[in-house]
């Protein structure tokens, strides 16, 4: 960045009428004191290899509500995600993002149907490369980070949403619960309930 002029990093409108959107900016010397942040409530799309490049950072909240992919395994749509995506460059200049979410899910427990509270806390690092790019044995065991296809146009939304289901419990349950309604259930199929009032 020449002249100290700000870098964008990728294009975008508000929402009129003062709606809710997302608010974009790359992290540069005049502007890292001052990231806005708001509920992220539209598709927005980066061009994930110039953001990460220029140190492009978005934070604010994801609705849960706009979680499509999600909501069959919740119990409760209510509430909001904090999210924050950075850009940075990494070991042989290969453009990674950090995606971080925090925030509480009420997953539907397997047996009894009712909510539970699945705390979130996402911290991934994921490091950007081609289509045809072969990665080393070292890379492929190490843990620390995943591999991303590096994209012209990356869906945000759907970046975090994948974060999250790989987030989400398998099978959440409750320590101690049972099938909704069983107690009725096992009464009214018990063979010794029609001998109820008859034994004296």
């Amino acid at each position: 960045m020449s002249g100290g002029r700000e870098s964008r990093c990728f294009r975008g409108r508000e929402p009129k009428g003062g709606g809710k959107g997302l608010v974009w900016t790359a992290l540069t010397s005049e502007n890292k004191d001052n990231i806005m942040t708001r509920s992220l409530s539209r598709r927005i799309t980066i061009d994930s290899v110039t953001f990460a490049r220029e140190g492009g950072l978005l934070q604010g909240e994801l609705p849960v509500a706009s979680l499509s992919r999600v909501l069959d395994t919740l119990t409760d749509a209510a509430g909001d995600l904090a999210y924050r995506v950075r850009g940075r460059m990494g070991p042989r200049d290969r453009p990674r993002l950090v995606v971080e979410v925090d925030g509480v899910l009420s997953v539907c427990c397997q047996r009894c149907l009712e909510g539970i509270d699945h705390p979130v806390r996402i911290r991934s690092l994921l490091e950007l490369i081609g289509d045809e790019e072969e990665l080393t044995r070292e890379e492929i065991e190490d843990d620390s980070m995943d591999f991303l296809t590096a994209q012209k146009e990356l869906d945000v939304v759907a970046l975090i949403e994948d974060e999250i289901i790989l987030d989400l419990p398998v099978a959440p349950r409750h320590e101690n619960c049972a099938l909704p309604d069983a107690g009725e259930r096992l009464r009214e199929i018990s063979p010794f309930a029609a001998l109820k009032g008859k034994v004296k």
